[in-house]
């Protein structure tokens, strides 16, 4: 659907209104004049500033229709004006009808208008020419955008909001809000001129840059004003008037404006600010970013003007002011037009002989004229960001040319023009065309030392000849795509960078060379002869190497080796005694062992993580005296080798990381060894107390993170560590709150997940605590008077009570999340997540994290809304495609003014019915911007759902950003800024960088354990199966994200880390809708009629039972199944129930809810059943009542609680009895066998698992996972184990006490009302069952005296 096709041409004829709210203007054009109210904090209008409904109308007949918001001018000040001047700052808004073809000579003739100006992003303003259309620039605006269907862009650019993206003014808005060239301001009395011609007047007077302007306050806003150049004038005193001064141009015709001030600081505050202005020289203007389309006329009357900044401005050729007047600077040297869209060089440019840097990058030229030769001085010239394919032949007698940039152009080979530049020593060509590396070109360069050919199309290089190449001495072949390379003829090679391509082999000189830069390729081999003697720095990460090459071991002058990432087996000996060598990066591969260390080594960081290290050298740290760093996390080291031989430590460690391994309490005292430790992180160990001893003695420990070990106390002895600021000791058993609020530097305490009971907290915190985390502590209960003193504290997180069930929930037990997020060793916290358990009336859930990267503000933003516009949106769309695209792009425009210079990433995950495939109950549809990301834990394996927009992860993306010439600095950022392609905001790095998300859905199914939200720290350090394998066992979903968090920054994370677990309990063993025949509810529910297949004589569940969904409470009667609906305590097991299929209407489960027209009202769940409407236990519309139902007064007694159990893995099971029967093949091969035990009553029964049962259940409240799997107190029989409940129930032996037991206490709002067509089968049910078992029928007497209770359990 892409852009919106332009309609037919013509004058538009909209309908006339009754009450003519707009006036007939020539042409056809509507215009509406409104004062419509300003948003201050957006400066965008209200949605209520609107057109009427017969406009509305008449847009709708065709989408080639629209509206143009037309601005008055509009001047922003950084004075403080009075309310009358702020009034006549908000002027008249037009709204103009008109169509895809009107252009904007037509809408200028029809408001009396010279011309029309488009405003991008808030920022630079450009005149349109006549012949251009603005609806269409808007409608275009849009589909590159991202919308594609025409009504809704068509919507889109009716919104007055997208005034902060994209806004039409009727005259040019003054731009006076460079708050750096104003000086000074203020409303003054002004009289122009020294004689007493003019009287003194009110004026605004600004000393902005080297001009004063001089307005009528009335005026300011319109544009209306003088300005006076003071360069070379005069500031002088008026001697008949206090407190005045003259300010006075040069010139012949100078002209002066006296000034009257009210005190005397003023006076001299001007006067002393004008004399600076006024002595100076001008040398260099500076006017980028002023939307100029030619230079003032005065500039031309300074002749000392060298450098002339016009960066980002819309320079016209033929104008007063226009470049072609250009040569009248006759001392001009460097001049700067980048970023103008000029479309073609102006050759009168070549007439300023005097020119020595020439700036025109970014213009779209597509050749350069041949006058260019005539520039003889010239000694930079910059064209990046053209379209160049060739440079001219005169551009030789350039002999002085000492820069030449054509980087992002569309060259195909270096150009020969290269060799007569003999003054040139660097070839920048990154970001072109180049598919072949010429070795034999660069040969005869003499005069060439440095190479760019970075994110070209490099595939192959040639060698014409054997003669080597004596002069290159630095490379750059990052991001291309060379499989093989050697360079071994560069014999002067000093560095090379070849990061990103798909090298598997690489072949270099080794004489000169001193770093080398290979990560992020296929390597297997690296040869460089000689051995590299002068080689400092060597990197070869994320590659395939299986051992260190032997002549990196040789290098005598290396000090940073990074082999990190690669298939290690061992370090050589050599390596690690290198007595050069201060920073070693061995971490992700499969090392064993180190080697034993003999002699002193230099070596000042190691790192070993993610390794299979058992034990580290027990001279490691004798011998290692300068080691400041230490990283063996993910290890499995089980003990650590002591610090010293001697009593007294030399051990300059300083930062540890021992996370993730099998350290036991015998390593604590070994830390004493280290007494300069600031770091240290023991995270993930096995932990049972730490020595208050040992502690005592780190005094110098800033940091400490004990998160996942088995503690129980921390020492009171960490009160003497005076200077930790942070403490992370989630998710052990502490139960006594640390001593650390009287540390004096203390600011992040994280003692979530613990047994925490009460806090006991000094009279006065101290003021540096700033986070303290308390969440996950189920005992503790705070007082007021605790609250009221944690009330400074920036952030306090407590768990929030419980609140009431209500409807509202009626889904969220299908699924529970938890967050953790961490600012690591930056002082604030950009990153914001997004969790609704409960969304659309708790039919779905919405989860969301959003990294601001180095801003807090839009993170906070897209929180707090972007829940509300995909709840919009869904009511609009059914298309998950359309409605999650729709979100962000509303999103990206709701930002309004925040959007226009910052940027953010988001990911937004929504679960919700599905309603497509019948197969499935949930749906999980993903979408992502930037570098956030959502890993599916399926089955026990990573699903990634998420696309990661940077320039070094998406090759595409970094095409399309090159395509349309935007320019990539060295370190891989777009424009300098950001180095993702697709972001909400940075709308004015439009067109490069674009709202548009990745969208992907998959159905949820029972293999779908949890998911994972994390942000691009997080997934720079875990990859996704070991993030999936580190929680997919744990309990608690907010202990899960804390433990992601805690790995992060343990693996090396310095930044914002982010990560939200969302555990799943969606399956289909939990529906009710499928079994014998009954078909799955699609988009129109179920059909009238369904097939009813034979009921099945054998009491063993079907083959799909397994774990019942976890649901709220919300959803039993008319949700589950017509006829029961049952809940059980988180405390027991589930087990399924067979009995016979009888005739039945229509069923419905948690997973497929009802229609709310159903006959069947919900209660709240309980497994009683009663009759409320009746004191004698008859429904209000029968006359008998129910055969075979134990009634006591008021209420039905028949009290069952039913789940579904996948019997996998079950142990420990009862024995069967005889006449029990036998279960079935299928059955027994999954592990469930069911029966039930005969006790003290004839209608009394109990189901009891009868193969396997598990004795331990999980612990966490939070979660109650059963086997990875949540319980729930709302889970559902299969459809065939439910129909004949009612006489199970009434053989199941009753037993008042032991695990059994049924609660003797019915909660009178967890009940179920009878459906009133239930009745019927449930007495033909009893019937047939007594008359089955040929046993007498109760009398009513012992129905009334018996009371029934019955809870099955796991």
């Amino acid at each position: 659907m892409g852009e919106v096709e332009p309609g037919p041409a013509g004058p538009l004829e909209p309908p006339e209104p009754p009450e003519a709210p707009a006036s007939r203007r020539p042409g056809g054009i509507r215009v509406l004049k409104r004062n419509m109210k300003r948003n201050g904090s957006r400066n965008c209008l209200n949605r209520r500033s609107r057109f009427g409904s017969r406009e509305r109308d008449w847009l709708r007949e065709d989408v080639k229709r629209g509206c143009v918001y037309l601005y008055g001018a509009d001047t922003t000040t950084a004075t403080t004006t009075s309310a009358s001047s702020a009034a006549a700052a908000s002027s008249d808004l037009h709204l103009v009808l008109c169509t895809v073809e009107t252009p904007a000579s037509e809408i200028c003739a029809g408001e009396g208008r010279e011309s029309l100006y488009l405003q991008l992003h808030g920022d630079l303003v450009r005149r349109l020419e006549p012949t251009e259309r603005p609806l269409q620039i808007v409608y275009d605006y849009l589909s590159r955008l991202g919308f594609d269907d025409p009504a809704r862009i068509q919507e889109e650019a009716a919104n007055p909001d997208l005034g902060c993206m994209l806004r039409f003014y009727g005259e040019k808005p003054c731009q006076m809000d460079h708050l750096d060239r104003i000086l000074l301001s203020g409303i003054y009395n002004v009289r122009k001129g020294k004689t007493q011609l003019h009287k003194w007047a009110e004026r605004l007077v600004v000393l902005c840059g080297t001009c004063l302007i001089v307005s009528s306050v009335k005026d300011c806003q319109t544009g209306k004003m003088h300005i006076l150049p003071l360069v070379g004038g005069k500031v002088e005193e008026v001697k008949r008037r206090q407190y005045s001064l003259a300010f006075s141009s040069a010139g012949a015709q100078a002209q002066t404006y006296l000034v009257s001030f009210e005190t005397l600081a003023e006076h001299q505050r001007w006067q002393r600010q004008a004399s600076k202005v006024v002595s100076q020289r001008i040398s260099t203007v500076d006017l980028s970013c002023h939307s100029l389309e030619e230079v003032p006329e005065h500039l031309f009357y300074s002749q000392d003007i060298t450098y002339l900044n016009l960066r980002h401005n819309f320079m016209q050729l033929e104008r007063p002011g226009g470049l072609d007047t250009f040569y009248k600077f006759s001392q001009l040297k460097g001049l700067n037009l980048s970023h103008n869209k000029l479309g073609s060089f102006p050759v009168l440019l070549c007439e300023i002989p005097t020119l020595t840097e020439l700036n025109l990058s970014c213009n779209g030229f597509h050749d350069l004229p041949s006058q260019i030769g005539s520039l003889l001085n010239l000694q930079t010239l910059c064209l990046d960001g053209n379209f160049l394919t060739t440079l001219p032949e005169e551009l030789g007698n350039l002999q002085q040319l000492s820069s030449l940039g054509i980087s992002f152009n569309n060259f195909s080979q270096i150009p020969e023009v290269y060799e007569k530049l003999t003054m040139l020593d660097k070839v920048f060509m990154a970001g072109n065309q180049v598919e072949v590396l010429n070795l034999g070109v660069l040969n005869r360069m003499s005069h060439v030392k440095h190479v760019d050919l970075r994110m070209n199309h490099l595939k192959t290089t040639i060698i014409e000849n054997l003669e080597g190449n004596k002069y290159i001495t630095h490379m750059d072949l990052r991001d291309n795509q060379l499989t093989d390379l050697d360079l071994s003829s560069l014999c002067n090679l000093e560095q090379l960078h070849c990061e990103r391509n798909q090298l598997r082999e690489l072949t270099l000189s080794g004489f000169s060379l001193r770093t080398l830069y290979a990560n992020s390729n296929r390597l297997t081999a690296v040869s460089v002869y000689p051995v590299p003697s002068l080689l400092t720095s060597l990197e070869l990460s994320r590659n395939l190497l299986e051992c260190v090459p032997d002549w990196a071991c040789e290098a005598k002058k290396i000090e940073i080796l990074d082999v990190s990432y690669n298939l290690l087996t061992e370090v050589p000996m050599r390596i690690l005694s290198s007595l050069s060598l201060r920073k070693l990066m061995v971490g992700h591969n499969h090392v064993q062992s180190l080697p034993m260390l003999v002699e002193h080594i230099p070596l000042e960081v190691l790192d070993v993580q993610h390794n299979l290290l058992t034990r580290l050298p027990d001279t490691f740290f004798s011998k290692a005296l300068n080691l400041r760093y230490l990283n063996a996390s993910a290890n499995s080291l089980e003990s650590l080798p002591s610090a010293c031989a001697g009593e007294e430590s030399l051990s300059a460690l300083q930062l540890l990381y021992l996370t993730d391994n099998l350290l036991t309490d015998q390593c604590v005292p070994v830390l004493v060894g280290h007494p300069h430790l600031r770091i240290l992180h023991l995270a993930n160990n096995q932990l049972q107390m730490f020595p208050a001893s040992k502690l005592n003695k780190l005094e110098q420990l800033e940091e400490l993170n004990l998160s996942g070990n088995k503690l129980k106390t921390i020492p009171t002895t960490i009160a003497n560590c005076k200077r930790l600021h942070t403490l992370v000791a989630h998710s052990n058993h502490i139960s006594i709150f640390p001593e650390i609020l009287q540390l004096p530097q203390i600011q992040f305490v994280d003692l979530s997940c613990n047994d925490l009971t009460e806090i006991l907290i000094p009279e006065a915190l101290p003021a540096t605590l700033q986070d303290l985390d308390l969440t996950g502590n189920t005992n503790l209960v705070l007082e007021h008077k605790t609250l009221d003193t944690f009330s400074h504290i920036t952030t306090l997180k407590i768990d929030q009570k419980p609140l009431p069930t209500t409807d509202s929930t009626v889904t969220s037990t299908f699924w529970s999340h938890g967050l953790a997020e961490m600012a690591g060793q930056r002082n604030k916290l950009c990153v914001s997540a997004l969790a609704v358990d409960n969304f659309a009336e708790g039919v779905g859930a919405v989860y969301g994290m959003f990294d601001g990267d180095r801003n807090e503000e839009l993170p906070r933003l897209l929180q707090c809304t972007m829940a509300d516009v995909l709840l919009e949106e869904v009511q609009q769309s059914t298309n998950d495609t359309v409605f999650m695209a729709n979100t962000f792009l509303v999103s990206h425009r709701k930002l309004g003014m925040a959007g226009q210079k910052l940027g953010c990433s988001a990911l937004l995950c929504y679960i919700r019915p599905d309603t497509a495939d019948p197969t499935s109950s949930f749906s999980l549809t993903v979408a992502n911007v930037g570098t956030c990301q959502a890993v599916l834990c399926r089955g026990g394996k990573p699903v990634p759902l998420s696309k990661v927009f940077s320039l070094e992860q998406d090759p595409e993306e970094a095409q399309r950003v090159k395509d349309q010439k935007a320019i990539i600095t060295e370190d891989n950022k777009v424009n300098g800024v950001t180095c993702c392609t697709r972001l909400l905001g940075c709308t004015y790095l439009y067109p490069w960088i674009l709202p548009k998300p990745h969208i992907s859905s998959t159905p949820l199914t029972i293999q779908d354990e949890l998911l994972i939200l994390g942000n691009k720290a997080l997934w720079e350090h875990l990859s996704y199966t070991e993030a999936v394998n580190a929680v997919r066992h744990v309990q608690d979903p907010l202990a899960a994200a804390k433990k992601l968090c805690t790995l992060a920054q343990s693996y090396g994370c310095q930044d914002n880390v982010g990560a939200m677990v969302v555990y799943l309990n969606i399956g289909e063993e939990g529906c009710t809708c499928e079994m014998n025949g009954l078909t799955l509810p699609g988009p129109m529910g179920f059909a009238s009629t369904a097939i009813i297949k034979d009921p099945p004589k054998s009491t063993t569940p079907s083959s799909s039972s397994g774990i019942a969904s976890e649901f709220s409470s919300e959803m039993s009667t008319s949700e589950v199944s017509s006829e029961v609906g049952s809940t059980a305590s988180d405390e027991h097991n589930t087990v399924g129930l067979d009995a016979g299929l009888l005739p039945r209407p229509e069923r419905r489960c948690s997973l497929h809810p009802a229609p709310t027209s159903g006959v069947f009202q919900r209660q709240p769940s309980c497994a009683t059943f009663s009759s409320n409407q009746s004191d004698n236990g008859l429904d209000s519309d029968d006359d008998q009542p129910v055969e075979g139902v134990i009634t006591n007064g008021s209420k039905v007694e028949v009290e069952v609680d039913i789940h579904c159990c996948r019997g996998r893995d079950l142990e420990n099971s009862p024995t069967l009895p005889e006449n029990s029967p036998a279960p079935c093949p299928e059955d027994r091969a999954r592990g469930s066998l069911f029966g039930i035990r005969r006790q003290n009553s004839v209608n009394s029964g109990i189901l009891l698992p009868v193969s396997k049962d598990r004795t331990e259940l999980q612990k966490s409240p939070s979660t109650s996972c059963l086997y990875g799997k949540k319980l729930s107190n709302g889970s559902i029989v299969p459809l065939e184990d439910s129909l004949n409940l009612i006489e199970v129930a009434t053989e199941a032996p009753k037993k008042k006490t032991g695990y059994f037991a049924a609660p003797t206490q019915l909660e009178p709002e967890d009940q179920f009302v009878i459906p009133h067509d239930l009745e019927e089968e449930v007495k033909e049910q009893m019937k047939h069952h007594q008359e089955s078992r040929h046993e007498p029928e109760p009398s009513e007497e012992d129905r009334t005296e018996l009371s029934e209770e019955f809870d099955t359990a796991l």
